[in-house]
């Protein structure tokens, strides 16, 4: 791929998780535990209290990618291999990190993709503010995985092919 076409995918993903990141940021500081159990009658404080560490653990990862991003924009050269690997990384812990979180309190209905609703499905019932969070950030970070498979498949490869020389 290409400088320029690998640095507008490194402009979007960057634009994409700052979006991102604003809306979890401003879940976190808006929301509490209370708040959130307060509009529940079935969810338990664990549950909750482990839905708002990934999200917590999801933002220090999208901070990180779009950081990371960002100073490769800003740098006076760009460096495509450096790009490329910012890109991986982002797939891996940004994007599979959302869709399979590390708490497992919510996972991916792969059935979703033929109805054209959410995929994501909580493991225990929560707040309609939760929910809806997770609706805003799963479209763009759905976006962002599909821009970046690419790169997933594309590394792997040079990886096996550095591999086979040696």
């Amino acid at each position: 791929m290409g400088n320029e076409l690998v640095k507008e995918q490194l402009v979007s993903t960057v634009e994409l998780l700052k979006k991102t990141s604003d809306d979890i940021r401003f879940f976190l500081n808006e929301e509490s535990i209370h708040s959130i159990l307060g509009n529940m009658e079935e969810a338990k404080q664990e549950d909750v209290e482990l839905i708002l560490d990934q999200l917590r653990r999801l933002l220090v990862y999208f901070d990180e990618g779009r950081e990371s991003g960002q100073l490769l924009l800003t740098s006076e050269k760009f460096r495509k291999n450096a790009a490329e690997k910012t890109l991986f990384w982002v797939f891996h812990q940004c994007v599979e990190e959302f869709f399979q979180p590390h708490y497992d309190v919510w996972y991916e209905d792969s059935r979703a993709a033929y109805t054209g609703k959410n995929a994501i499905r909580f493991r225990s019932e929560v707040s309609d503010n939760l929910k809806n969070l997770i609706r805003s950030i799963e479209g763009p970070l759905q976006e962002i995985r599909e821009d970046l498979d690419y790169y997933e498949t594309d590394f792997r490869t040079k990886m096996k092919q550095q591999e086979s020389r040696r």
